[in-house]
């Protein structure tokens, strides 16, 4: 059967290819929000530097309506190119991001072309045999290491095209690699413990120190890892038995052929030549040096890229692929992940568009009018809500607490919960909805590197997000009582 037929017969997959892209569904929001730029009153908070925090925080109390900007036609076309780079917005750019990917694929395109990628994954597979479904929770926890330490997010961008292979080649499907890499990274900034851009930020913005609720967020951390790692296990076991049952089974042959290059067959070479084994230390070496930087040396896209740039240049030396053929595999793979950077570009259109509409503050008023005079319990699970839909709209951690811990976390006074916990409740949400949130660009270039469409993503993560969503709001509660 071929996969055109397959395809055909594969009810899922009909739906998928009439599921809109990512790049339709992003403009649609655009569209969205520009409308909602009309309906909700604009509004603002005054704003005072706060040293510890290093920005301009709001001050409660001081809402008031200010003149309309409603965005029209004109400012959803400015939009997408507005989200690369807007001087006039405090929504983060996207273009040192966008340059990033296509560095990094320009890397990667380096690197295939020398094969060793495809036979060290082949060697790799050989020695694991039988035991490939432990990576998982290895590979999850060390994610969750990275997001619950320094936030590890835009940087797992890097880690897509190298991971989504070795798990196809053990025989699971480009989906679990995703998974290992998006959950895994995610679940470790939702239970942030000592992240300087959700915890340490929002506690500060609370004014409480990034101590307070320890305890809790480990609970949080460990525990929502093991729910993760059994939950994508469980997914792994029953689609390798059964690859009928992967949500891209239609793409299966498609995906081994872009993510094996075709060289997966019994008659591939199996052994590493000695050029290929010093391409892989270099390609080792060039992630630890990225860890080290962004982890210890305040190393950001700019950094990243020119590291990444200059590993390529020196893996094609040691190739010997000549200057042609160099920068020939180089724009290659930076083509190949242009789409990627485009789709991160109009992810930030969705949030210039409401920071131009000033209606961010509006609804964060509104939340402050919701949550007062409330009880203990009820507080802190409104409060989880409100961040959770706050999230969809800002899904930076550092722009959301920010925006609203100095607001919604003295509320918390008045209805006899900790500072601390809403500090919690805060970056669980963020963390949540950054599972599958179609503003953040970490989703979106993930599951665009990946080649997973997003409704197949939300087939597989929902049952997921529920649990998550009923272990935090477990977790929330307990915290409020004890």
């Amino acid at each position: 059967m071929t996969e055109e037929t397959m395809q055909r017969d594969d009810p899922a997959q009909e739906l998928s290819s009439r599921f809109p892209t990512a790049y339709t569904i992003l403009f649609l929001l655009i569209v969205f929000v520009a409308a909602l730029t009309w309906i909700i009153p604009a509004g603002q908070y005054d704003r005072v530097m706060n040293e510890e925090v290093g920005r301009e925080v709001a001050v409660v109390g001081t809402y008031r309506e200010v003149e309309r900007n409603p965005q029209g036609f004109v400012h959803v076309m400015l939009a997408p190119v507005a989200g690369f780079y807007d001087p006039d917005s405090n929504a983060a750019n996207a273009i040192d991001v966008a340059l990033f990917v296509l560095f990094l694929g320009g890397f990667l395109g380096v690197v295939n072309a020398t094969g060793a990628i495809d036979t060290g994954i082949r060697t790799a597979m050989s020695a694991v045999k039988g035991r490939e479904i432990w990576m998982i929770p290895i590979m999850m926890s060390l994610f969750a290491l990275g997001g619950t330490t320094y936030g590890m997010a835009e940087e797992t961008l890097a880690f897509y095209a190298i991971l989504i292979p070795v798990v196809i080649a053990a025989g699971y499907d480009a989906v679990t690699g995703v998974a290992i890499i998006l959950i895994g990274a995610g679940i470790g900034v939702l239970g942030s413990t000592i992240n300087p851009f959700a915890t340490v930020i929002a506690s500060n913005a609370a004014g409480v120190a990034f101590t307070e609720g320890m305890t809790l967020r480990l609970v949080i951390l460990l525990g929502g890892l093991v729910i993760c790692a059994a939950y994508v296990m469980r997914y792994a076991h029953r689609i390798k038995a059964d690859p009928s049952r992967s949500v891209v089974a239609g793409q299966a042959e498609s995906h081994r052929k872009v993510f094996l290059q075709g060289k997966a067959g019994k008659d591939a070479d199996t052994a590493l030549t000695g050029t290929q084994k010093l391409v892989l230390v270099i390609f080792a070496m060039t992630f630890a040096v990225m860890i080290w930087g962004v982890a210890g040396q305040g190393w950001w896209m700019a950094q990243m890229g020119a590291l990444f740039l200059g590993s390529a240049i020196v893996i094609g030396l040691v190739a010997r692929m000549g200057e042609k053929k160099l920068t020939g595999n180089f724009v290659d793979g930076a083509r190949d992940l242009l789409g990627v950077a485009l789709v991160i570009g109009l992810a930030r259109g969705i949030v210039v568009i409401m920071d131009h509409g000033r209606i961010a503050d509006t609804i964060l008023h509104g939340a402050e009018q919701t949550l007062g005079g409330l009880g203990e319990l009820a507080f802190i699970n409104l409060m989880l809500w409100i961040e959770i839909g706050m999230s969809f709209f800002v899904p930076s951690s550092s722009g959301l607490a920010v925006l609203s811990m100095p607001i919604l976390a003295p509320l918390a006074d008045f209805a006899g919960v900790g500072r601390d916990l809403v500090v919690t409740a805060y970056q669980s949400a963020n963390g949540l909805v950054n599972l599958i949130n179609p503003t953040f660009a970490v989703v979106i270039g993930g599951l665009a590197i990946g080649r997973v469409s997003y409704d197949r993503w939300i087939v597989f993560i929902w049952p997921l997000m529920l649990i998550l969503l009923a272990f935090i709001s477990v977790v929330l509660t307990l915290g409020a009582l004890l």
